[in-house]
């Protein structure tokens, strides 16, 4: 009754109006609750990739004896996997030709080449060589032509990039293991390990009829096993790096002749050429040593920087820092780390420890293979034994993220997912 009343004393209009204010009241209430009192989610954006691949890294895996390995494109920009392409049996060693437009990657174990776009990684083109040809390293300098080594017939191959043809195939001597082509492209240089009855040599090819050079002189050279040739930016200098003598000999390539060699030690095995501080850094991993020389002359001073068993080197192309690969084996167990160094003076930075895995890279040429991005922001780590890339950050060198590499074809271990493949070779691309 007396809410009857109370109504009575209201017009329709008044009580119309009523309605639409209370609405309008509660509208802003709600409306005021949700600005202030509502939780906000702000989503972290991780490093996006760069579709233009501004600055992209290579690394090759491989997939067992019986299974097509595979290639993965690291984009820099943004940390990430942008692509992978399927290779040959064993692919070992690659090479970008074409101003880093184009791949060529040699599979040892059903002789051929892949070649492939970074930014097409599933057009992949397969270039066949002879039976037994084994190839292990591919180089070059130039435009045209892309070479590979034959480590199964002492050959070398001449590619060009224009059919994906072999055009030419050149003799070379026993198990040729490693080229370096001049910057200005008029010769090639391989050097030839060697087996047990046989010892080493030079090779010096004339890239514009692909033939041998008469090089007397380095034929008549005193070559034990070498197994790894840089040339110099300036084209005046070749160095070969002689495993089996422990020395590093510095060709006049004018001349062809060696000029002075100098000791590195037995057992030396791999080779850096750095342009920007115009330094060779050669690893030893039987003296535990890396040696830096000046290759402004030709009878540089040694100086040496103790890692135990390192097995690569990457050097910053701001010519601030080198990065050493080492692996320490114990027990069944592997070891890997980064030595940082400071470009200078040889000092040491810091370690980056990088894992520890059961040891089932023993008879792989490089465990692992550090690289440095062209923009000198990141070192990336080709670790076999691990089955995975590590990506160092070098504004703070730490150890950024461990990317896996490919699913292998291996049976995974039970209630277990498959395998990783094994990380063989790393490049960095322009």
């Amino acid at each position: 009754m007396r809410k009857c009343c109370l109504m009575a004393g209201i017009s329709l209009t008044g009580v119309r109006a009523l309605r639409v204010s209370y609405t309008f009241v509660l509208l802003l209430i709600c409306t005021s609750c949700g600005d202030v009192y509502r939780p906000v989610a702000n989503p972290i954006i991780p490093n996006q990739p760069n579709p233009g691949f501004t600055h992209i890294a290579l690394v090759l895996s491989s997939n067992g004896a019986n299974n097509p390995g595979s290639s993965t494109t690291i984009d820099v920009s943004g940390d990430t996997d942008v692509g992978q392409a399927t290779m040959g049996l064993m692919p070992v060693h690659a090479a970008l030709a074409l101003n880093g437009t184009r791949v060529y990657v040699a599979n040892s174990l059903d002789d051929t080449v892949s070649a492939y776009a970074p930014s097409s990684p599933t057009q992949v083109v397969t270039i066949s060589l002879p039976a037994g040809s084994a190839p292990v390293f591919v180089n070059t300098t130039e435009n045209a032509t892309v070479y590979v080594a034959n480590f199964g017939n002492a050959t070398v191959s001449a590619i060009s990039t224009t059919s994906n043809v072999v055009t030419n195939t050149i003799p070379v001597g026993t198990n040729p293991v490693a080229m370096a082509e001049l910057p200005n492209g008029q010769n090639l240089y391989v050097a030839n390990q060697g087996n047990s009855t046989t010892h080493g040599s030079v090779t010096s090819i004339n890239t514009i009829d692909k033939t041998v050079n008469g090089n007397d002189p380095l034929n008549t050279y005193a070559w034990v096993s070498p197994v790894w040739t840089v040339a110099r930016s300036d084209s005046a200098r070749v160095y070969v790096l002689d495993s089996g003598s422990g020395t590093v000999a510095v060709i006049d390539t004018s001349s062809d002749t060696v000029v002075n060699s100098v000791s590195v030690g037995v057992g030396a095995n791999f080779m850096l050429y750095d342009p920007v501080r115009n330094r060779l850094y050669v690893t030893n991993p039987t003296a535990g040593k890396v040696t830096f020389l000046d290759a402004s002359t030709d009878t540089p001073t040694p100086l040496t920087v103790s890692v135990a068993n390192p097995v690569s080197v990457a050097a910053l192309p701001d010519g601030s820092r080198v990065y050493i690969a080492s692996a320490s084996v114990s027990g069944g167990t592997v070891a890997s780390r980064l030595t940082v160094v400071n470009a200078g003076d040889g000092s040491v930075r810091t370690t980056i420890p990088l894992t520890s895995v059961p040891h089932i890279c023993a008879q792989t040429r490089f465990e692992l293979v550090a690289v440095a991005a062209a923009d000198s922001s990141r070192v990336y780590v080709g670790n076999c034994d691990a089955g995975n890339t590590a990506i160092i950050q070098t504004s703070n060198d730490t150890l950024l993220l461990q990317m896996p590499a490919p699913v292998s074809a291996k049976k995974p271990p039970p209630g277990g997912n498959p395998p990783p493949q094994n990380p063989v070779f790393a490049l960095a691309g322009p």
